[in-house]
């Protein structure tokens, strides 16, 4: 009898846990988001309540404010580091943007349910989640800026304090947001990483969409397992719950029936910087147009199969990422662009709505509209696979000038190994010239951006200074070095602007007076007069161009003695 009134007790209190620990989204109509002061509260009441939780200030939003991580660790050891040598880590992230709020809402009722209980206590992972990133923009209330999103009554806003969007922020890191994620992160370290979102674009019938983030940045074996084993688990599991999914749909018109490509996550984006550490990643992109309640629901439930996924798999995630390891080996190629492989691709029977178009009320012009009473399911093609279009040969070291201060700051944050020499010295590098480069028109996220980089290399004895960074390539950060340091990557220092003072010639010359100078030059130098006369007659515009001919010989000539010009100034030794 004892032992029925102690399980009766057990149950009962378990019970008015759950009920009293009510999150707002629960108490109001389900179409109501979390303020910041209200989650804050919230999650602070529930550390205070359970000896699980902690709810911790981890940084700071551009606007001065926290930002909070709140972990959910059931193991009498509290310090990450010796916990993570056996359990793995599930690290989420919410509220990147408020008008998607989804995930922040979600994440309060998990981390309830865990520890009151209600969900199985795990055995093998500790889950740590960013209660909500762009704090100012949580604060920015309203219900318009979504004007194609079907509820929340109110939420926040896209843009942070300082109007940058944080999900172009991660590998620049512009922001205090972006430096805490970073700090955040390598504190972590998970295993895993979920960033929570709500799609924009086209309709169709699913509620729960995702990006996997790109297989090829992961790399084999471990992006194979990631998408072959651990998601298809997932979706599987998915499914049973009632959310058939589909990759991301980055469409805004009509699906077409060849099908969609996988989006290229590059490190400008969460998945893509914590794929440069090995971390398995997916972005849910929940249905803009589905009922909100629905939403976070599909959320709370993606988040939970990966905690079973992670507590299943967690030794085999653990190796696979060591062994992902093994193929970042200075003298390997590793591919620094990419391109969807449109060759290979599987099939899927894509449930969507037909669309068709109709007078604009507006304009009277057509208009794409999407008829929900006429449901189809169409087999479609998905390219996933992409393949290199360029490659780089991974150096023993590169080696940082500590004038570069900016990019040490980086790379320290990042928790790269590296060492100041402590004397002058000489050494053997392949050195970069850029050699081309494109510039948006416009700025994209605080920045002029380049694109379509190419370097032009030589090999060369430099002198470097006691203090300048030889940075190995032999650590686990290895491809955030790659990612960030050569000029043709992608997302690279050099693209987002961090070396433009490269760019700019420091001295110049005086026509008039170089006139004479050059016509000495080309009486005097055989060879550069030949070169001239070559020149010229192989390239008519040259040839009708005095001023362009006179910057030739400038640029041909010892006067041109500008060594920084164009000169990347971090070096790599083979």
């Amino acid at each position: 009898m004892k032992l029925k009134y102690l399980l009766i007790f057990l149950s009962t209190t378990l019970l008015l846990a759950q009920n009293s620990f009510q999150t707002p989204f629960e108490k109001g109509n389900r179409n109501q988001t979390v303020t910041y002061e209200e989650m804050n509260s919230y999650y602070q009441d529930l550390a205070k309540n359970f000896s699980t939780i902690q709810y911790l200030k981890k940084g700071e939003d551009d606007n001065g404010k926290a930002i909070y991580v709140v972990v959910y660790n059931p193991f009498p050891e509290k310090d990450l580091e010796k916990l993570r040598k056996e359990k793995a880590v599930l690290m989420v992230n919410n509220g990147i943007h408020p008008g998607e709020p989804d995930g922040i809402d979600a994440t309060m009722m998990l981390m309830r349910d865990l520890a009151t209980g209600k969900v199985k206590t795990p055995q093998n992972f500790v889950l740590a989640a960013i209660s909500a990133y762009n704090v100012s923009g949580m604060l920015n209330r309203g219900s318009f800026s979504r004007a194609n999103q079907n509820g929340p009554e109110q939420y926040g806003f896209r843009g942070n304090a300082r109007n940058y969007d944080l999900n172009r922020d991660f590998i620049k890191a512009d922001s205090k947001n972006a430096k805490s994620f970073q700090e955040i992160y390598q504190w972590l370290q998970p295993d895993v990483f979920i960033d929570n979102h709500v799609s924009n674009g086209a309709d169709y019938q699913y509620t729960f969409t995702y990006i996997s983030t790109f297989k090829e940045r992961l790399g084999n074996p471990l992006g194979t397992y990631f998408y072959n084993d651990y998601q298809t688990k997932n979706l599987d599991e998915m499914k049973k719950l009632g959310y058939e999914s589909t990759p991301y749909v980055n469409i805004h018109g009509d699906v077409p029936d060849i099908g969609f490509a996988a989006f290229e996550d590059s490190p400008r984006y969460s998945t893509g910087y914590t794929s440069l550490f090995n971390t398995m990643g997916t972005v849910p992109e929940t249905h803009m147009l589905k009922p909100y309640d629905k939403r976070v629901d599909a959320t709370y439930q993606y988040m939970l199969v990966n905690l079973q996924s992670l507590d299943r798999d967690h030794k085999k995630i653990k190796q696979l990422r060591l062994e992902n390891l093994k193929q970042y080996k200075a003298g390997m190629q590793y591919g620094i662009r990419w391109k969807i492989d449109s060759t290979k691709f599987s099939t899927m029977d894509f449930k969507g709505y037909e669309g068709n178009y109709k007078p604009s009320d507006i304009s009277g012009k057509p208009r794409l509209f999407y008829d929900r009473n006429k449901p189809f399911t169409k087999k479609i093609k998905l390219f996933m696979t992409a393949v290199p279009t360029g490659y780089i040969t991974i150096p023993k070291y590169y080696i940082v000038p500590q004038s570069q201060y900016r990019v040490i700051e980086e790379l320290r944050r990042n928790k790269i190994r590296m060492s100041a020499l402590k004397k002058d010295s000489t050494a053997s590098v392949e050195s970069y010239k850029i050699n081309d480069f494109k510039t948006v028109k416009n700025p994209y996220e605080g920045h002029y951006l380049h694109y379509d980089t190419s370097v032009e290399k030589t090999k060369r004895n430099l002198a470097f200074l006691a203090g300048d960074y030889l940075i190995p390539t032999d650590q686990p950060g290895v491809k955030y070095i790659i990612e960030t340091l050569e000029p043709e990557a992608l997302d690279s220092f050099f693209n987002w602007n961090v070396f433009d003072g490269i760019l700019a010639q420091k001295e110049y010359y005086s026509a008039y007076i170089f006139e004479d100078t050059a016509s000495e030059l080309l009486k005097k130098d055989k060879k550069l007069k030949e070169a001239f006369e070559a020149k010229k007659s192989s390239d008519k515009k040259f040839n009708d161009d005095g001023t362009a001919q006179l910057d030739w010989i400038y640029r041909n000539s010892p006067y041109f003695e500008e060594k920084t010009f164009r000169q990347y100034p971090v070096y790599r030794i083979l």
